[in-house]
């Protein structure tokens, strides 16, 4: 069924209540699972780096990237270019008070995801 998932992360802590279950998915499936963190690439890149870390043990095939892109945008992009089959996001996953304007990210990708979605109810 789902062989590439795509999970997004900011560091923050519901962030990782979605890619906990992420990993439970990608274990029950036999999957490979991707940590993909937007913004700046030096921030990202340590969050990503601390999620491998974490999960190391998780028996799953996991790698990660950071990209300096707007975090909605990132996730629809790398969906279209690697090829995933599920992306798993929080349901709380926003940008500050810009998501009063420019709506959350799970909701953008909502929209416009080429792919299945699963959005982990993280609070």
């Amino acid at each position: 069924m789902f062989r590439r998932i795509l999970v997004g992360t900011d560091g923050s802590p519901t962030a990782t209540v979605a890619i906990d279950r992420a990993v439970d998915v990608a274990s029950q499936l036999g999957a490979s699972l991707t940590i993909l963190s937007a913004g700046r690439p030096a921030r990202g890149e340590g969050i990503v780096e601390k999620e491998l870390a974490r999960l190391a043990g998780a028996g799953v095939p996991i790698d990660g990237r950071a990209v300096d892109s707007e975090p909605a945008t990132a996730l629809l992009d790398a969906v279209e270019k690697g090829g995933y089959d599920l992306l798993v996001v929080g349901n709380k996953g926003m940008a500050g008070v810009s998501r009063f304007f420019l709506g959350s990210v799970p909701n953008k990708v909502s929209h416009h995801v080429t792919c299945s979605l699963l959005i982990v109810r993280t609070t």
